[in-house]
């Protein structure tokens, strides 16, 4: 059984339709790289997928359980999962390690000394412990976004979803976030990552998917995909990547 198992969902903004019939199934240790330009779904999908979005048909099922029916805990489900997105979302009046145990301490009531205790294991995994005390100001953009995955990781979630983590980051601090999600892949978390590094999809891609008008266009390994694309769609964005043209690696 997928762990994750995405079936002909659709999703439209008013009269803009950004998920169109689209499926994706997700295997549990997979980690599934989403590429494509500006608007076509990849932050839509991952919205989805954690119930921050709400579909408008088809069915999302997360170990089996159809989590799109109206009658599932939201909350519940989120906690199943970690989402981290291009902006760092850090309290910037609380440190880094309050920072991360919020959520466990007053959602989760996680007694507070078991949500520090995991909290700065998370920080020792993440390569930041000693900066536990630290605001988020005083911390790189690159250290902020690995806190941020440090604090999605900290209720041990079944599924990461990961949105455009690097682009925000300047070029030099993006290497050391990447670093950490490599590391997450060899542990064996299963993970979606929506990006615009097709190096990174290169090295720890399980399935690159592209998407383009709110499907998946072509998916394969990254081998296939971004080396050997099938559909004239990918290969004009791969070229387009290569370039350098503008307006083709955001997302909405």
């Amino acid at each position: 059984m997928s762990l994750l198992s995405v079936q002909g969902v659709r999703k439209a903004f008013g009269a803009n339709v950004v998920l169109d019939d689209l499926s994706l199934e997700v295997e549990p240790g997979e980690c599934v790289v989403l590429i494509g330009a500006s608007g076509s779904g990849k932050s839509t999908l991952l919205r989805c997928v954690n119930l921050l979005e709400v579909v408008d048909d088809g069915v999302i099922e997360l170990e089996g359980q159809d989590i799109t029916d109206p009658r599932v805990d939201a909350d519940a489900t989120r906690a199943r999962m970690g989402i981290v997105f291009q902006a760092y979302n850090l309290f910037p009046h609380l440190s880094v390690l309050d920072n991360i145990t919020l959520a466990p301490v007053r959602v989760h009531r996680l007694p507070r000394v078991e949500a520090k205790s995991r909290a700065m294991a998370m920080l020792e995994r993440v390569g930041l412990q000693d900066r536990a005390a630290a605001r988020p100001d005083e911390l790189s953009g690159g250290q902020q976004q690995r806190v941020a995955i440090a604090r999605a990781l900290v209720n041990e979630p079944t599924l990461m979803l990961l949105d455009e983590v690097t682009s925000a980051l300047d070029p030099e601090l993006v290497g050391e976030v990447l670093d950490l999600l490599t590391a997450l892949r060899s542990d064996g978390m299963t993970m979606i990552v929506s990006t615009h590094e097709m190096g990174f999809a290169r090295q720890v891609a399980d399935a690159v998917c592209f998407l383009d008008g709110g499907r998946i266009v072509e998916r394969g390994t990254a081998a296939e995909v971004l080396g050997n694309p099938r559909q004239q769609r990918t290969r004009t964005f791969l070229s387009r990547i290569t370039t350098g043209l503008p307006g083709t690696v955001q997302d909405r």
